[in-house]
């Protein structure tokens, strides 16, 4: 490296380069999702914490906000410091419930 030039410059992809590599997974994603929100719509009983952080976590891709990914994942994420004195099941349910 010589004259502070980089050993692999860093690159950025224009929009249509996104949008031509990454759309139709994305799209294919956004009507999955729309498919789960039917299906849990259709459905009896109460909604419980996890569809309650899906929604609040929904409302986070509104707009030109940044950091879209990561204000998702804070939205299921457990902001406590403190652990737990035992576990109420034997695995990860995917969100938080502030009701533990």
């Amino acid at each position: 490296m010589c004259d502070g030039e980089r050993i692999f410059p860093e690159t950025r992809m224009t929009k249509q380069q996104v949008l031509d590599l990454y759309f139709l997974d994305a799209r294919h994603k956004l009507i999955e999702l729309a498919a789960f929100l039917d299906r849990t719509e259709r459905a009896t009983g109460k909604e419980d914490f996890r569809l309650q952080a899906f929604r609040a976590a929904l409302g986070k891709l509104d707009g030109k906000k940044k950091n879209k990914a990561k204000e998702v994942l804070l939205t299921f994420s457990d902001p406590t410091t403190k652990p737990i004195s035992k576990a109420l099941g034997k695995g990860a349910v995917g969100a938080y419930s502030k009701v533990i």
